[in-house]
């Protein structure tokens, strides 16, 4: 199972710049066909509140990779 997060790991971290490329890509292109304000506001918002969730994932990506979630924590029997 720990194998499987790491390497899923990797994948989390290739992800989010694939992610913001095609995302960029795609406001490049649907700007292009349409450049009134309205269409690069949009884009431009979508962009802005996307590449922190891609950074996120790149993040979780690297703490998966190094081991970080191997193992859960104890609960404790205080809480209770």
């Amino acid at each position: 199972m720990n194998q499987l997060k790491k390497i899923l790991g990797i994948v989390w971290m290739l992800l989010g710049p694939i992610a913001i490329y095609y995302l960029v890509k795609t406001a490049a292109s649907e700007i292009s066909k349409k450049p009134v304000i309205d269409t690069k506001v949009q884009w431009a918002v979508f962009i802005v509140i996307f590449i922190p969730i891609a950074i996120g994932m790149v993040i979780f990506g690297w703490y998966a990779l190094k081991g970080e979630y191997n193992s859960l924590p104890q609960k404790s029997d205080d809480l209770k």
